[in-house]
């Protein structure tokens, strides 16, 4: 071969091993694995006529320490005006549950209803407690439950035990049988038995009670403290007592909040 042909030819064969096959593996660095944020849990606080001063920022207090949480404290009108479409969960404080039935109005407790039909959460202490219940005319009437001896709801205020059954301790992630608690005249729940409500799961009993200004004695204890139960697509959590003003329970408030936000994050856990 012509000694100028042959470089040619090797020139360009050298040319062409160095060249990329398409669809070949291309040695890389370290790998870098793709990092996920945390999804958010959008949860809305009602801060409103009916509300204590500090319910609202209890619960945000025990959410703030996880970055899995946006919280935003929300009116009355908010609600009444369509707010709830932009949150997975609606946390009802302490407070005065008849003001704060009084306070949304027809059409506020009927923006909740139907925000838990669709899917959404209700995650309610004390006051939100008997807002929830379907007892009053105020009420919401998402839990099957009604609230024992009415009469003496101002029954006085203090720490009390609570029993835990397994699916309590399950859901609310704790090791311990009972737990102490802060109450502050909760309701005390029993099912109402009403044919269009789902029945509520007991996850935590009385165990000790309070029974002050003319309160019967032996009326609190074994009564539901803490109640999970469904709402159409959604999830209703109540807590008769305090875990947010109570200092370690911090965790059964974000236990609760994202076990009512699992419909709308995708999860079927019942």
């Amino acid at each position: 071969m012509n000694p100028r042909i042959f470089a040619v030819v090797l020139a360009i064969g050298s040319t062409l091993i160095h060249l990329p096959i398409v669809g070949a593996a291309v040695p890389m660095g370290p790998r870098q694995e793709a990092t996920r944020p945390t999804p958010l849990v959008r949860v809305a606080i009602f801060d409103d006529t009916g509300a204590s001063r500090r319910g609202p920022g209890d619960v945000e207090k025990c959410l703030a320490v996880s970055p899995e949480f946006a919280f935003k404290r929300v009116k009355a009108d908010n609600i009444r005006n369509g707010v709830l479409s932009e949150f997975d969960v609606l946390v009802l404080p302490g407070g005065s549950g008849s003001k704060q039935g009084k306070s949304l109005g027809r059409e506020g407790r009927e923006a909740i209803r139907n925000f838990v039909q669709d899917g959404g959460g209700y995650v309610g202490f004390c006051a939100g407690a008997y807002l929830a219940s379907s007892d009053y005319s105020w009420s919401l009437h998402i839990l099957d439950a009604r609230v024992l001896d009415r009469k003496h709801w101002a029954r006085g205020t203090g720490t009390v035990k609570l029993k835990l059954t397994d699916g309590g301790k399950e859901l609310l992630g704790a090791e311990r049988d009972a737990v102490t608690v802060y109450y502050g005249q909760g309701p005390l729940l029993e099912p109402a038995q009403k044919d269009d409500v789902p029945d509520y799961r007991i996850l935590a009993t009385y165990q000790t009670e309070i029974a002050k200004n003319g309160a019967p004695q032996g009326v609190m204890k074994g009564t539901t403290a803490i109640a999970a139960g469904r709402f159409g697509k959604g999830r209703v959590l109540c807590f008769s007592p305090h875990p947010e003003r109570t200092k370690g329970l911090g965790d059964f408030v974000r236990h609760a909040v994202r076990w009512s936000a699992s419909t709308t994050r995708g999860s079927q856990e019942s």
